[in-house]
């Protein structure tokens, strides 16, 4: 039996570790932390009893990813968990905009720009499994559906903010594709920025913005679960090093022992890792990849549920805090501009209104982070809470902790997350296109890959870069072993 390993088990780790052993590999993942999943962790941050994400909290893309949705991960414990509705957005006059999740309500609860809404979110709704393996699918490829693609494609290559004025009317329908654009992590008057706007808006109706019972680990944990059905098997507080330094793993040795090596860590990590066995060309591709900005991060345990103003915000999971689309907009052109925004476009989770699994009984706790600067060393924790308050009047007499995480904090706990980049690189047009090369996967060096969501179809949980490049390298192994 061959042997291969992955170097990370973050979700795209784990991932490509199923796929190898679907292919009757001996697989073995190791994981320089003492609790597996990278960014896909529940930890206790706060008091005795409040569980809380350490990255990513809500998982549209992992309900809908086209590998994760193939796997019996149920069987292994993942239980979903919708609110009433995907997203709540608050606004100054005490109300909030609802995103609901049938298409119909939505059309209904938008107003005069429902129909324009359902027009744009329809097709891609209704024929989500298709577009969802071609708008997650590896890059250099025909598209199943290719006129479908084209025209989702000529339509939201836009800049959010442009898209948003030249499609809705109405103020508060714009304020809401800001927020839901603003996942893009750019400037809203950059490309690609209304892309993200519409996919996150397609899966809000596809798939719902779920939540694991139990917190994001469950995912980490039922996909180990899978891989150890399969014979796979991962090896945590296992740092694999260029050398045995620090009681690491050697990874000349890994490498010698194995027919293939994945890497899901940053390009940054890999070279490190694997230094001159990556050839110059790709090494200087790899070395001059650029991190996307970073995030700071609060982690709140509460002794009731967030007081919003707006009621509605209670009826989801999900809340954006950031006001109308000109503020949202000035927010993320500030850290694109290298500034930490004075008043931050929030993005806010509170999982315990419909999880009780996560607080004692009672109590609460929210999730919440703003985009700054990549590396930023500025105190976002004056500025974000008072954005939650401008919402939430009160908000500040229920904390009864609260945990800080600078992205320094992020990145000294998941070393992929460098200056606080969580996900997995900028999005700019180059770096959308050359991921972070057009090859895709492929280090120049004939075992190692990468399959991080440094690579196509990039960040997001959804295990689609694992699964591609594994797919990728056992081509390659299968194609070498045949000559």
């Amino acid at each position: 039996m061959s042997r291969v390993c992955v170097i990370g088990s973050g979700p795209n780790g784990l991932s490509a570790a199923i796929v190898l052993a679907q292919a009757g590999m001996r697989v073995d993942v190791y994981e320089a932390e003492a609790e597996p999943g990278g960014a896909a962790r529940t930890l206790p941050l706060t008091l005795p009893g409040f569980l809380h994400d350490f990255g990513s909290a809500v998982h549209p893309f992992a309900a809908g990813s086209p590998f994760f949705t193939s796997l019996p991960l149920a069987n292994h414990g993942l239980e979903w968990i919708n609110g009433e509705a995907p997203l709540a957005h608050p606004l100054d006059d005490g109300t909030a905009v609802v995103l609901e999740r049938d298409l119909g309500e939505a059309t209904r609860a938008l107003g005069a720009d429902g129909c324009e809404w359902r027009r744009l979110v329809e097709p891609a709704v209704v024929n989500w499994k298709e577009f969802a393996e071609d708008t997650l699918g590896p890059p250099l490829r025909v598209p199943r559906h290719p006129l479908r693609m084209a025209r989702f494609g000529l339509t939201a290559l836009a800049p959010a903010e442009s898209f948003a004025r030249g499609h809705f009317s109405g103020e508060r329908t714009r304020a809401v594709f800001a927020g839901l654009a603003a996942h893009s992590i750019l400037s809203l008057d950059q490309p690609l920025t209304a892309a993200i706007g519409l996919m996150f808006g397609i899966t809000a109706h596809a798939c719902g913005w779920p939540i694991p019972r139990g917190g994001a680990g469950a995912i980490s944990r039922s996909l180990i679960g899978h891989l150890q059905s399969l014979g796979g098997a991962v090896h945590t507080s296992r740092r694999v090093d260029a050398e045995a330094l620090r009681g690491a793993t050697a990874f000349r040795e890994l490498e010698a022992a194995s027919e293939l090596v994945l890497f899901d860590t940053a390009p940054r990590q890999l070279l490190e890792i694997a230094g001159n066995r990556v050839p110059a060309s790709y090494r200087r591709a790899f070395s001059q990849f650029v991190p996307g900005p970073g995030a700071f991060k609060m982690d709140f345990a509460l002794s009731e549920p967030v007081p919003w103003r707006a009621a509605e915000c209670r009826r989801a999971i999900t809340v954006h805090l950031g006001g109308s689309l000109e503020e949202i907009a000035a927010s993320e052109d500030a850290v694109a501009r290298g500034l930490a925004p004075e008043r931050p476009f929030v993005l806010a989770a509170q999982p315990t209104l419909f999880d009780a699994t996560r607080a004692p009984q009672g109590k609460h706790i929210l999730w919440a982070y703003c985009h700054v600067p990549n590396g930023s060393a500025v105190d976002m924790t004056e500025r974000i809470e008072a954005q939650i308050e401008r919402f939430a009047p009160g908000f500040r007499d229920c904390v009864l902790a609260r945990k800080v995480s600078t992205p320094a904090a992020l990145e000294a706990m998941d070393a992929n997350l460098i200056g606080g980049d969580i996900g997995g690189g900028a999005l700019s047009l180059r770096q959308f296109f050359l991921r972070p090369t057009w090859r895709g996967y492929a280090t120049g060096a004939p075992k190692l890959y990468l399959c991080s969501a440094s690579t196509p179809p990039g960040g997001g949980v959804h295990g689609m870069c694992g699964y591609h490049a594994a797919k990728a390298a056992l081509k390659k192994l299968l194609l070498a072993s045949s000559f």
